[in-house]
């Protein structure tokens, strides 16, 4: 099913080898040692920590992404339990085991306690001692401050150094995680435990704002908004199967409500649904492809905010067309490829050009639309979508499955696109360069490994129905 030539079909299997096995470089990395020096930190990594790049060389002016991110570690963990799903990751469940108890011990960590312990800025650089948080701060760690902590130590450590605080789609994210893990049986009650605490930090601080997942933009987002809509509905199903009728009904009203606000985030005349809603003002980022990885990692399986929802393609749709005219690699396109994806207009984080996990999100985002049409949904045509399905299908609608040979088609113009700016090694950084093509920001990014392992993973899940 598909047209996709031979050696892109060949280099997505080998990059599926080299990603399942680099993913797991950030996973429980007891063998590396970050020395950051300049705030008196020496990092061991704990069992069931994720490093979310695992390379970082602060020597070389890489980022600091020695942490261990409630998101990233989630996004990791679900790209796990797919490899143990397809028969690539027999240890997953240990993996799993050793998460769920890391992650529990985190809630364990006291700010007060740490205070009481000594001097947090004793062997702290003169010059970084502005971005240590302030003690009044750190007294109010703990309880449910925790869950808001975006990233931790991977030594299991509270991170002391200032960052964009609180941010509420962590706990989310890792609930949904920890329920799918459930559906192959390696439920135990630590998880159990895990899952009900994260599922009622989302339904008490829902409607609160927070930071955005690009750790930049205060408001009510809709990429926070949905993974936690998600993961209230999943949750409600499972506390109903559980014999918990309250709480999956506190738990449903919840995400009711959820439903219903990110319903306002679509802009009648603009046309797509906008990242974010109230805070910061900031009118280039309405447009944001966080509104794609948020129907990604939803996961919903219909309706609005899935990947059948015309308002989502319509945002797809104008997000392609901001990036053909924002990066020169998009100049000229090659057939065959899709456009090299970014954040948002005006990005200028390192490069601020493309990212793999943005990319491969588009890819992603057209083999699980193949995917439901596969399994006999229909794909609704009106004056939202009607303008994307007409650039996308381009009038091959007239022969069985041809839509679905279009769709498939169509993500594997992304994932050659991703092959083409992707080094020969196979590694995965952050961004790529607008201009040039060439890997910048993090190296061996744990997240854009999970992106590609879920990308691939729709994709042969589409070809197979």
């Amino acid at each position: 099913m598909g047209n996709a030539d031979q050696s892109l079909i060949e280099w997505m299997e080998a990059e599926m080898r080299f990603a399942s096995a680099a993913i797991l470089q950030s996973v429980s990395a007891t063998d590396l040692v970050m020395n950051r020096a300049s705030f008196g930190q020496r990092i061991v990594p704990k069992p069931g920590s994720i490093v979310a790049a695992p390379a970082t060389d602060l020597s070389g002016g890489d980022p600091d992404y020695f942490f261990h991110w409630l998101r990233d570690s989630s996004l990791v963990m679900d790209a796990l339990r797919i490899l143990h799903q397809r028969g690539r990751l027999d240890d997953a469940p240990r993996l799993f085991g050793d998460f769920v108890a890391f992650s529990l011990g985190l809630r364990r960590l006291d700010g007060p306690a740490l205070l009481k312990k000594g001097d947090i800025r004793q062997g702290v650089e003169p010059g970084l001692l502005k971005y240590v948080r302030p003690d009044d701060e750190l007294m109010s760690v703990l309880g449910d401050k925790l869950l808001g902590e975006v990233r931790f130590n991977p030594d299991g450590a509270l991170d002391i150094i200032k960052w964009s605080r609180p941010q509420n789609d962590g706990p989310a994210l890792r609930a949904l995680s920890v329920l799918r893990y459930a559906s192959f049986g390696t439920q135990g009650q630590a998880a159990n435990d895990l899952a009900c605490g994260d599922l009622a930090f989302v339904e008490r601080h829902w409607s609160e704002p927070c930071y955005d997942l690009w750790e930049e933009e205060f408001g009510h987002h809709y990429y926070t908004r949905l993974v936690q809509m998600a993961a209230l509905e999943d949750g409600a199903q499972w506390m109903s199967e559980e014999g918990d009728n309250d709480g999956a009904g506190r738990f449903r009203a919840a995400a009711h409500a959820l439903r219903e606000s990110l319903d306002l985030h679509w802009s009648p005349t603009q046309r797509f649904y906008r990242s974010h809603i109230g805070g910061t003002d900031n009118p280039q980022k309405d447009l944001d492809a966080s509104v794609i990885l948020a129907v990604l990692h939803a996961d919903r399986a219909g309706g609005a905010h899935s990947v059948l929802d015309p308002r989502v393609h319509a945002t797809l749709e104008k997000l392609e067309d901001l990036f053909i005219a924002e990066y020169r690699i998009n100049n000229a396109l090659r057939p065959g490829r899709g456009p090299a994806m970014g954040r948002y207009a005006g990005d200028h984080y390192v490069s601020g050009g493309a990212w793999y996990i943005t990319t491969l999100a588009v890819a992603e985002f057209y083999y699980r639309l193949a995917g439901c049409l596969a399994r006999g949904h229909g794909l609704a045509c009106n004056d939202d979508n009607a303008s994307f399905l007409a650039r996308i299908l381009d009038g091959r609608m007239s022969l069985p499955n041809e839509a679905l040979t279009v769709l498939l088609e169509r993500g594997d113009a992304f994932m050659a696109t991703v092959r083409d700016y992707a080094p020969a090694s196979g590694e995965l950084s952050e961004q790529f360069d607008q201009s040039t093509g060439e890997p910048t920001s993090a190296k061996n990014l744990a997240w854009s490994y999970a992106a590609f392992i879920t990308a691939y993973d729709a994709r042969q899940h589409a070809i197979k129905i």
